[in-house]
């Protein structure tokens, strides 16, 4: 991947947009023009697995930013999606709608191990390539007062699980394994590995 790099990033989090910046890949965000719609996507479906989901909705979200440049006429470049999931004990842990059930996620998180799931992809003159990141993080117990006061911040609010491992709730990670870029959002070994696998085709 070459620093000159140029591509859409089809994605709202401004963690990803940091992270691209970080390992110097030039990018244009590319927004969906219906959020609803775009927010529609991540729905689960039932009995599907963490795995199945979060490739799934990364291939759908890709699909609809390749159908939005076509649409709109813009300019052909690679197109990065991403989308990450929690999963503890087999429930996938989306983005808490409301206060209560960020309370709710975070008094599941407690004390446990839970697992992180984020799948990459890019998309580039009719070819799809798809990659995962697992990696686990173990939260220290946390009181009920300390739950509140994280929620109080309104940081859990828009993240996956209901926290965000790069801000306040590092105060209880025990312990990690894996890709610290793919618990905040975007693995940047398998997102670099991607963007030279479209470079050398």
């Amino acid at each position: 991947m070459s620093a000159s790099s140029f591509i859409y990033l089809a994605s709202q989090s401004p963690r990803r947009q940091a992270l691209l910046a970080q390992i110097g890949v030039a990018f244009e965000l590319l927004l969906p023009l219906d959020l609803a719609a775009a927010e529609a996507l991540e729905a689960v479906l039932p009995h599907e697995s963490a795995l199945n989901y979060v490739k799934r909705v990364t291939r759908l979200k890709l699909k609809a930013a390749l159908q939005q440049i076509q649409q709109q006429s813009l300019p052909v470049r690679p197109v990065l999606c991403a989308d990450t999931t929690v999963v503890i004990d087999q429930r996938i842990l989306g983005k808490p709608a409301n206060a209560s059930q960020a309370v709710d996620m975070l008094n599941q998180l407690s004390g446990k191990t839970h697992q992180v799931l984020t799948a990459v992809a890019v998309g580039h003159h009719h070819r799809i390539h798809l990659a995962l990141s697992r990696s686990s993080v173990k939260f220290a117990p946390m009181t009920a007062a300390d739950i509140q006061a994280y929620v109080d911040s309104h940081e859990p609010m828009g993240k996956a699980g209901a926290y965000a491992v790069q801000g306040r709730a590092s105060a209880f990670i025990q312990k990690i394994s894996g890709s610290y870029s793919g618990i905040m959002g975007l693995p940047l070994y398998e997102t670099t590995q991607l963007l030279q696998s479209i470079e050398a085709a």
